[in-house]
Formats: C-alpha cells, structure tokens, sequence
C-alpha cells in the first residue's frame, strides 16, 4: 500500500494541525541510562518521554489502537516510542507493528529509539511497513557522550565511561546508514544540555545530516528530580535558536515538538492522553481471549499425534489443535518449527508462527523460549499424557499440574542438542 508520508505531523510542520499521532507503550525496559531520565515519575499533566500511565501488551495495544481510531479519526502515525526504548522490547515491539500492519495497513508506522539495539532488526520493520524512525544522538564524541550517558548496556555486559558512549555511538551511526539504505526517513532527537553538549550539538548534526538523516529535533533539557542532570537549567529560545539556525545549512529543524509522553495521543496541539487514559489502564487488564478471541488454537509437540511427548527445542513441527463444533477437539494442521541453533530469534520466530495459539504443549521446555513466548502471551505448559487431556485443561480450565511432567528437569533424552530450549 502506498502511503502518503507527508501525513506524519512530527517531520511535516504543515501536517501537524490536522494530522495526529498515537504512541504505544509496550516497550518498558531500556539498554541504556541517561542522566537525564527518569521513568518512575507519572502524573498526568506532564509531558516528556518516559512518561506513561501504563504498558500495553502488543495485543492489548491492538485492541486500544482500535478505540483511539473511533474517537479521534485524525490519526494517521502509530509510533512506538518506550517509556523504555523499542529494541531493549524487540519482541514486543515487532509484534505490535505487526498486528498493526493487520489491522490499520493505511497507518505511518514510526519508532523512537536509541539506536543501541536496532540494529539486528532493520529489515524486519523495513518489512512490517515502517516509514519513519527517531534516533536520539546528543553527542558524536565519546568523551562527551560519557557525561551524557551513566551505562549501555549490550547484551547482558554494561559498559561505563567512554567505552560506553563509543559502543552506543557506532550503533547510532550505522542504524542511520542502515535506515536510510532501506528507505526509512530518518529524524535525529539530540538533546541540548547547557555545559555539557550545547557548544557540540552542531556536530551532532554535521555528522548525522553526512550519513543521510532528513530531519533533526533539537531538544532542550528538562530537568528531572533525581536525576544526575536534575541542577541543570532547562536551556531558553536564547540558547536553542541560535544552535538550529547554525546547524539549518546541514540539516532541516525541527521546531514544533511538544516533548510527547510515551503514550501521547492526539494532534501536537491538542494532546488527548489525560481523556484517553481511562482507555489506555483498561486495555491494559484486558486478558489474551478477551482481544477479539484472536487466539483459538493451542500447538503440540508431539512425535505421533496422540500423546504431548517432544520437547520444545526437539520438535521440528507443530500440530495446530482447535474446538470441534460439534464437541472435543480437531487437529487443524501441522507447522513447521523455526529452524534450530537461532537463539532467542528462534523463539521469536516460533511466537509469530503460532501466532493464534494461546498456548504450546510439550514434554519440556527452557526458561528462555518459555519467557520470550509468554511476552508474546502464548502459555508453555509442559505435560505428560495424552494430547486430548491436555487440550480439556487448557479450553475448559482446572489444574493442568495433574498432566505435568514429573523429572528434574531437562536431561540427556533430549534430542535437541541441549542448547535448542535455551
């Protein structure tokens, strides 16, 4: 579907007094720690990332996507953009640009990152339809984004100091490259902080308009209780207007942001998040089988179709099991499992294969799929018996810790090679 791009009021000035955005917060862990942020603060009359007045689940942002549409039409951007950041998310966040792409196709798809984990998933969101990503760069130096920045974390490793700002630097610098060679548009959020970046922030956009960003968002501090940044002034017209005007002959300014919380909804001008909060904390308890009932079916891992007795990272393909209307159970048909030996993209590939399963069946299963599964609400239940008693406990409800596998854990039986669950 071709979309016309000029419909996102945050690139487009023109657009934004009759074009409005909605961000969903589904993504509340973030890779790195800036001394300027603080995500425990909620109140409802403040405006500024990392705000939110709750977290959405891909499935239930669906389902409040839905209810924004109806009562404010003029939507025409989803984003993405925290409180935390998108890729320290990655699965819930593909998996919400996905349902999206299902439900809304006409929509602008946006995410708001730091670019430290991007960079793993580029052709997946050029894929899934989307047209415009922020990346927040308030220092091309090392030495400055040390001040900055308190840690990145890569992986489960956290660097400090300079080696941490230099990681998170390089990542920066390629997702530009790597989004613009996909097509995406590209805007650069720097903030401006008076002593520590402002006499650089130029640069920032010397380097970042070479690698080809479109767009860049000069942001002024706002200082923020507890914070490491918290005594500094917010930065006036004063400081800000002379920086965008010197940086303009390398790259078009941004100059109507509103600072948006990570739930912001509404045009720039007329931000609807305080009405539509009340929407946003009910979509937020709604359960997987109250979501349109978009889950029907449940995957088995099993080795001839009448007992649950592969593991997890074993099976090569799933059976697909549903309600028979005219009473117990069917087998609708087979899937093929991901490919073994991917790690946790594996277990994302899984989740997305089962999609409208609520629930996986299997003889054992690792704590890494099992939790990456259940981000994406499909339940792992490892059982011993036969399929159609486990499927009774899962449609019918009672306690499934009957069928439950009883053996320490994951031994040498297992024909996955030890490391497929993991």
């Amino acid at each position: 579907m071709s979309k016309d791009t000029t419909k996102h009021p945050c690139f487009n000035k023109k657009s934004a007094g009759s074009c409005g955005r909605v961000h969903l917060p589904v993504a509340p862990k973030c890779n790195i720690q800036c001394n300027y942020c603080n995500r425990k603060y909620d109140c409802v009359n403040e405006s500024r990332p990392g705000v939110t007045s709750g977290v959405l689940k891909p499935f239930q942002a669906a389902e409040y996507m839905d209810k924004v549409l109806e009562k404010e039409p003029r939507i025409t951007v989803a984003g993405i953009a925290g409180p935390g950041d998108p890729f320290a998310n990655p699965g819930e966040t593909l998996e919400t640009m996905r349902l999206l792409n299902e439900r809304h196709p006409e929509l602008l798809f946006c995410l708001s990152s730091n670019g430290m984990g991007i960079l793993p998933y580029l052709d997946d969101i050029a894929e899934l339809g989307v047209s415009h990503v922020t990346i927040t760069i308030s220092a091309v130096d090392p030495a400055i984004g040390a001040r900055i920045y308190a840690w990145v974390k890569d992986g489960n490793v956290v660097y400090r100091g300079e080696k941490g700002a230099e990681i998170l630097l390089d990542r920066q610098l390629k997702a530009i490259k790597g989004l613009k060679e996909r097509g995406i548009t590209v805007k650069i959020n720097s903030i401006v902080i008076p002593g520590v970046n402002d006499h650089h922030i130029v640069e920032v956009a010397k380097v970042c308009a070479s690698l080809g960003a479109d767009i860049q968002n000069m942001i002024p501090l706002k200082p923020t209780a507890d914070t490491p940044f918290a005594g500094i002034p917010e930065p006036g017209r004063e400081t800000v207007l002379p920086l965008r005007k010197e940086a303009e002959p390398f790259i078009e300014q941004m100059t109507h942001c509103k600072r948006c919380r990570a739930d912001a909804v509404g045009l720039l001008s007329d931000d609807q998040s305080t009405a539509l909060c009340g929407t946003l904390q009910a979509c937020s308890k709604l359960k997987p089988l109250e979501a349109t009932m978009a889950r029907p079916f449940v995957a088995v891992a099993t080795r001839e179709g009448l007992l649950v007795n592969q593991h997890l990272g074993e099976a090569k393909s799933f059976q697909i099991w549903g309600e028979s209307e005219t009473g117990g159970y069917r087998l609708i048909e087979e899937r093929q499992a991901p490919q073994a030996g991917c790690g946790p993209k594996r277990w994302s590939e899984l989740a997305a294969t089962l999609k409208d399963c609520r629930a996986v069946l299997c003889a054992a299963v690792g704590e890494t799929p099992r939790m990456l599964l259940e981000e994406h609400d499909i339940q792992s239940y490892p059982v011993d018996g036969f399929i159609e008693d486990a499927l009774r406990f899962v449609f019918e409800g009672g306690d499934i810790n009957a069928l439950k596998v009883r053996r320490a854990g994951i031994g040498s039986g297992c024909a996955g090679g030890g490391a497929g669950c993991g």
